[in-house]
């Protein structure tokens, strides 16, 4: 079968959002890089998919390497190099996957920076319940943290969604995966409190959060308010709204919870991807242990 390098990376992209129900932005980046890998092959005059072989990619993969990309940033060029091929290779479009060699290359474990159970108590009271304002940002926030939403999750979020009777949120994730994660009682009760006020809401609009001007709020908007809040409680250090997500994942296994009930209510496809918490655990505790052991 003869096809274009061009048309196999518009399939591919096809497959990505339609079989494996991929966010836009996910599918943008691995166009982006895909878009590389055919300028490189069209300069080396490889413009098919069967005429690339081991020596093409390895070509690619050097050409990608000297344009000093970050390793992340080259994982991600070589992933999305492996899953084009591989889908080839499944679709009969090439007879042997070329790419089966690559490694990815080597990448020191980031872990993810949290908040103090101090930190996150200061900022979580910051905002004055006194106004309207402040009865949102502070739903907002204890939402944010009892539940460990992403920003775009809790962007996401309708009125529909909250069932307070079984005190539980239905959060969209990536891939539009939809998880029940449970709100505690002080987050139901100031969701209750912000419901209370004047939601100045356009007519149809069902966000759980309205914005200033009547709609969602961006994840710009939401950026804003926790950074503002974080410089009102004292916290000097820029503060992220991810960081409560971490905060919610390391708070919790830190109090015994089971690694893979965490990954659930975070979303994470694979129990895998939560196992950096444990490293944030064990690292917190060796400090415990070297400050207060008598031999430490």
């Amino acid at each position: 079968m003869r096809v274009r390098l061009e048309s196999l990376v518009d399939a591919y992209l096809d497959h990505l959002r339609v079989e494996r129900a991929l966010s836009e932005s996910t599918i943008a980046s691995y166009g982006r890089d895909l878009s590389k890998l055919t300028r490189l092959c069209d300069a080396r005059g490889v413009h098919e998919p069967s005429a690339i072989d081991e020596g093409t990619i390895s070509a690619v993969v050097g050409e990608l390497s000297r344009s000093r990309l970050a390793p992340r940033s080259l994982a991600r060029h070589l992933s999305a190099i492996r899953g084009l091929f591989k889908f080839a290779h499944k679709e009969r479009v090439i007879s042997r996957d070329p790419s089966t060699l690559l490694e990815r290359p080597k990448m020191g474990r980031r872990l993810p920076r949290g908040l103090s159970f101090d930190e996150v108590t200061t900022l979580l009271d910051t905002p004055n319940e006194e106004t309207p304002r402040g009865r949102r940002d502070r739903a907002m926030l204890h939402v944010m943290y009892a539940a460990g939403l992403r920003v775009s999750e809790l962007c996401a979020l309708s009125l529909d969604d909250v069932d307070r009777q079984r005190g539980v949120a239905r959060v969209k994730g990536k891939g539009d995966k939809t998880r029940l994660v449970p709100l505690t009682p002080i987050a139901l009760s100031l969701l209750d409190a912000y419901a209370s006020t004047e939601r100045r809401a356009a007519p149809t609009e069902r966000a759980l959060f309205v914005s200033p001007r009547g709609g969602r709020f961006t994840r710009q908007g939401l950026w804003k308010i926790v950074s503002q809040t974080a410089r009102a409680a004292g916290i000097t250090r820029p503060i992220s709204p991810h960081q409560l997500r971490h905060s919610f994942a390391t708070h919790l296994l830190r109090g015994g919870a089971d690694l893979r009930l965490v990954s659930a209510m975070l979303g994470h496809a694979d129990v895998a991807t939560t196992e950096i918490y444990t490293h944030v655990t064990r690292d917190h505790l060796a400090r415990v242990h070297g400050r207060a052991h008598p031999r430490g």
